[in-house]
């Protein structure tokens, strides 16, 4: 790859807004450019790849999160050298460059039957461990943002790491790999079944309440959708 030679999606890229619609809420792409195929959306930002140049991924940020922009370049830099992490490449005015990582997505996994081996696990544990040895703090870590690569565990999407606290979300992953993923290894999980997952995790208090309990409830759920 010939030095920036990412700045040839600039055009493309200028046709194409992104806005923010809640703080929680998926954001939404108006413009359209035959060049350029969405991979990804978040709260902040939406993720392109420009298909002449297949190998980088351009994320590009509403209005809103323009503040924002520069603190995850400075995290990836921190981060560079890490085989966890995309590669950092620059950044245009209302977006950055990164690889494009090949791979399916954990959440994807469940939703194909597709077993995620423990290295995968591993693998995000000792990513974790290296952004705390950089002065970060590993958050926002669930299905989405965890690729299956080859057998083993990229992370995806570092925005978060500058921000102070635990949301418990990792944790909270591996106890339900270790205690109840051996139930549905290798079985095809609903979308509705993971969706609803999602909304009644994010009304309980990471502080509070049984893991136990709820995994149950939600197994009881999985159970249900299968009939």
């Amino acid at each position: 790859m010939k030095e920036e030679d990412w700045k040839q999606a600039d055009p493309a890229l200028s046709l194409i807004t992104v806005l923010k619609q809640g703080e929680n809420e998926p954001v939404t792409i108006t413009g359209e450019s035959s060049d350029l195929q969405c991979v990804g959306i978040g709260t902040d930002a939406a993720v392109f790849v420009y298909t002449p140049l297949p190998s980088y991924a351009f994320k590009l940020y509403t209005q809103e999160a323009l503040s924002k922009k520069q603190a995850e370049i400075d995290v990836y830099q921190a981060l560079d050298g890490s085989p966890y992490f995309p590669v950092y490449y620059g950044d245009g005015e209302r977006y950055i460059v990164i690889s494009n990582e090949s791979g399916m997505t954990l959440y994807d996994c469940l939703i194909n039957g597709v077993s995620v081996p423990r290295q995968v696990i591993d693998d995000v544990e000792d990513a974790r461990q290296f952004v705390r040895e950089k002065g970060l703090n590993p958050r926002d870590i669930h299905l989405k943002n965890i690729l299956l690569q080859n057998g083993r565990g990229k992370v995806l999407d570092v925005s978060e790491y500058v921000q102070d606290g635990n949301d418990k979300r990792w944790e909270h992953l591996a106890w339900a790999y270790n205690n109840f993923y051996p139930l549905f290894e290798g079985k095809k999980v609903p979308v509705s079944v993971l969706e609803a997952v999602k909304k009644r995790y994010y009304r309980q208090d990471p502080n509070s309440g049984s893991l136990v309990d709820f995994a149950n409830r939600m197994t009881r759920l999985f159970t249900r959708k299968k009939r």
